[in-house]
């Protein structure tokens, strides 16, 4: 890891739903480049934990952090261990969420509540966690994982839609509440990533299809961690209640 720039040297990130994907990924990076990281997962452990040894037999530093994100009391227990384990916190990464396949029709008030559960809710119960510890070390970055669906429209995925126009609606206010206390907040939104999809996520829909992006391919995970690492870094200091998208070219801001 030592060959890498250390831009991230004596800072502590967590990362939720990163024990595989993109969230593994961003934990791996910013591992690499000196932060000692906090590899949350909800129910996996075998898969938090083979981040974990992958980062600590590269020569990093790295706990799991075992807590469903909507739940404030075990989420408020893994922000006190990955304090009481590295001395702080400077970085947090929103990635975890849910994704369905469900026509609005068809879908009932409890999967609606679950999925913005654990995007919305989650990214806020996190920052209410996180952000006290943050303050101490004289600022921080949030950056919360949204998504190309709410922007383009997306059939079947309404709640996800929704879940994902909330956190960009919840990082451009913490931008403005937060600046005093120099805590950046921000958004990443892919598009479509070359990644393993879960059973419950069904199909990619036909508007996210490679067919569809100008650049023709989907994106690599390292390209969206390398925007995350760009937004939490020391040369993203300057950049607030912004989202930056990372498609292809198929949402055009």
């Amino acid at each position: 890891m030592s060959t890498l720039e250390q831009s991230f040297a004596g800072k502590v990130a967590l990362v939720t739903g990163a024990g595989r994907n993109i969230g593994r990924r961003i934990a791996l990076d910013l591992a690499a480049r000196g932060a000692s990281v906090v590899v949350n997962g909800r129910s996996d452990r075998s898969a938090v934990d083979a981040v974990v040894a992958e980062i600590n037999a590269a020569g990093g530093q790295a706990i799991g952090g075992m807590a469903d994100v909507s739940d404030p009391d075990a989420t408020q227990r893994m922000v006190a261990d990955a304090v009481a384990a590295f001395g702080g916190l400077d970085v947090v990464v929103s990635n975890a969420g849910l994704r369905r396949q469900t026509p609005f029709l068809e879908m009932g008030l409890a999967e609606w509540r679950e999925i913005l559960s654990v995007a919305l809710d989650g990214a806020f119960i996190l920052a209410k966690a996180g952000v006290p510890h943050m303050i101490p070390r004289g600022g921080g970055a949030i950056v919360a994982l949204s998504g190309i669906s709410t922007h383009v429209g997306t059939p079947n995925r309404c709640h996800v839609s929704a879940s994902k126009a909330g956190l960009e609606g919840l990082m451009r206010a913490l931008a403005i509440e937060l600046a005093p206390h120099h805590i950046t907040c921000n958004c990443v939104a892919p598009g479509s990533v070359d990644t393993v999809r879960g059973a419950s996520a069904g199909a990619l829909p036909s508007t996210l299809a490679e067919k569809g992006v100008p650049l023709g391919r989907k994106a690599a995970v390292e390209e969206i961690s390398a925007a995350v690492r760009f937004l939490a870094g020391p040369d993203g200091r300057y950049i607030t209640g912004q989202t930056l998208h990372v498609n292809g070219g198929v949402f055009l801001t």
